[in-house]
C-alpha cells in the first residue's frame, strides 16, 4: 500500500513538474515574441505634430530619409618609434587597423502639409480617386475610403512629383484641384 502511495506521489510530481515547464515556456515565448510596433506619427497618417515651427491646427505626414553610414578603415599607432642617442631609428612604430562606422548624413524628417483627417471624408475621398482615376493613376472603384488601392496611388502619383509617401499632400490636393489654392487679395 505505500509502494503504491510512492508511485502517486512521484506520478503527481511529475505532472506538476511537466505543466511548470510548459507555464515557463509559454511566458518566455510571450516575453521574446516582437511586440507589434506602431507606426511613426506622420508617416502613414496624418498628424497635428508636426514640425517645431507647425502653425497651430494644421496637420503633416513626413517621409524619413535614412542615414547615410559608411564604414571607415584608418591606421591607428599603437606605439610610437624608438630612436636611438645617435639619431638612428631602434624599432619602427606599430599600428593597427581599426574599422568604425560613421554616420556620413544623419537620419532627416521631411515634413510636409497634408489635408487635416476631419477633411478626408467620403465626399473628399471619393473626389481623390476619380481625380487619380481621370490621370491614370488608380484603378479602383469609387468607394470614399481611403484604403490601400487609393493609398498606393497616391504614392504613385506624389512619387513623380518628388514625394515619395503614400499620405496625401496638401500640394498634391491643391495639384488635382480637390483643395483650393490660396489667392493673393487684389489690391
Amino acid at each position: 500500500m505505500r509502494q503504491a502511495n510512492l508511485r502517486n506521489t512521484n506520478a503527481w510530481r511529475l505532472a506538476l513538474t511537466a505543466v511548470a515547464c510548459m507555464a515557463l515556456a509559454g511566458c518566455d515565448s510571450v516575453a521574446t515574441a516582437p511586440a507589434a510596433e506602431l507606426p511613426e506619427p506622420g508617416v502613414l497618417e496624418a498628424t497635428r505634430n508636426g514640425p517645431a515651427n507647425a502653425p497651430e491646427g494644421s496637420c503633416w505626414g513626413k517621409t524619413v530619409s535614412p542615414a547615410v553610414v559608411e564604414r571607415v578603415t584608418e591606421q591607428v599607432q599603437i606605439k610610437p618609434a624608438s630612436v636611438n642617442p645617435d639619431g638612428t631609428i631602434g624599432s619602427l612604430p606599430v599600428y593597427r587597423t581599426e574599422e568604425r562606422q560613421v554616420i556620413v548624413t544623419p537620419r532627416r524628417d521631411n515634413w510636409f502639409e497634408t489635408p487635416c483627417p476631419d477633411v478626408l471624408n467620403v465626399e473628399f475621398v471619393s473626389s481623390l480617386q476619380r481625380a487619380l482615376l481621370a490621370r491614370g493613376g488608380y484603378s479602383g472603384a469609387i468607394t470614399g475610403k481611403l484604403d490601400t488601392k487609393t493609398r498606393a496611388a497616391v504614392q504613385q502619383f506624389q512619387r513623380a512629383e518628388g514625394l515619395d509617401s503614400a499620405v496625401l499632400s496638401l500640394s498634391t490636393a491643391r495639384t488635382l484641384g480637390l483643395i483650393a489654392v490660396p489667392r493673393e487679395p487684389a489690391e
